[in-house]
């Protein structure tokens, strides 16, 4: 059975398992315990969506402690196990398993304040690696997108939504925004795979979040994204066309701008370190929101404490 003292005994398994060192751990504990008591204490209904007639916490002791509780969901996102693996591990049934993950997911989720969710007015403004960001001094977001292989749904008219073309099998979509120095800025909701991902960045509305004067980079895939908003810089690279190849200097454009969007593929690859963002994700749709937020807000912390590499220097 793995335990939280358990592990302790080994702190250098605490990676491979949950994404964080110990100390970082540790410090999640803190905040993690102090929003479920937020949340507990704000709670009108039962997890059962029944009205709430005892004081939350009454009724018989939880199995696992917070810290326990906290350390199998994050081992259920960096590995991704099934339900009925996970409770053995943590002497649960598969039931009980669930339900743990779930309600720890919610609590998590209150975690994930990312900035460029925010309107402008209400977030510190932020500044780029000058060395690098010389060329575009207006970029202050990074956008890329994010594909996930997805379970098939069964009848032909609930696949069709999520029959990805480019992947040629069935997804799920997410946006992620990331600053120049790697923090990551935003997380939009999850979509169906066959969206578009200008049709995604779009509904998202990230680019009416910005400042006046700010501007987001991205790659080809949101090409037409600068005359949806003329207003904000849009730095796309150049795109080839049938009977229209590109210059010289449209191809040494683009090279610069895969230099300095580079950050934003670092920030994709500490996602999918995480099994449950990187495999089929098997569980419901409407889950997986949640899912990568949370994550994305681990990651984050993350990088906070370890800085990426951000860019390419030559």
């Amino acid at each position: 059975m793995i335990t939280y003292a358990a592990l302790c005994l080994t702190p250098q398994i605490f990676p491979a398992l949950t994404g964080l060192n110990r100390e970082e751990f540790d410090r999640l504990v803190i905040d993690f315990v102090a929003a479920r008591a937020r949340r507990r204490a704000a709670s009108t209904h039962t997890q059962r969506g029944r009205p709430r007639r005892r004081a939350a916490g009454a009724g018989a002791p939880a199995t696992l402690d917070p810290t326990d509780r906290l350390l199998m969901t994050l081992l259920w996102l960096r590995v991704s196990p099934t339900y009925e693996v996970l409770g053995w591990l943590f002497g649960l049934e598969k039931s009980n398993a669930w339900e743990n993950v779930q309600d720890t997911l919610a609590v998590l989720e209150t975690l994930a304040d990312f900035p460029f969710e925010r309107p402008a007015t209400e977030r510190a403004k932020l500044s780029s690696p000058q060395a690098v960001f010389d060329a575009f001094p207006q970029v202050k977001v990074i956008i890329d997108g994010k594909e996930q292989p997805f379970r098939r749904p069964r009848g032909w008219e609930e696949q069709k939504p999520f029959d990805s073309g480019k992947q040629k099998r069935h997804t799920v979509k997410n946006q992620v925004v990331c600053t120049p120095e790697g923090r990551i800025g935003g997380v939009s909701a999850t979509v169906p795979g066959s969206t578009h991902d200008l049709t995604r960045m779009r509904g998202d509305g990230v680019l009416d979040r910005l400042a006046e004067g700010e501007g987001a980079m991205a790659d080809k895939a949101y090409t037409g994204a600068e005359s949806d908003r003329p207003d904000v810089p849009v730095v796309v690279p150049a795109k080839a066309t049938r009977g229209h190849p590109l210059s010289d200097d449209q191809k040494s454009a683009n090279r610069v701008i895969s230099g300095c969007r580079v950050v934003i593929e670092h920030v994709m690859a500490q996602l999918n370190r995480f099994q449950v963002l990187k495999q089929v994700f098997r569980s419901a749709f409407g889950r997986h929101t949640r899912a990568i937020r949370v994550v994305a807000a681990l990651v984050d912390r993350r990088i906070a404490a370890v800085p990426l590499k951000t860019f390419a220097t030559t």
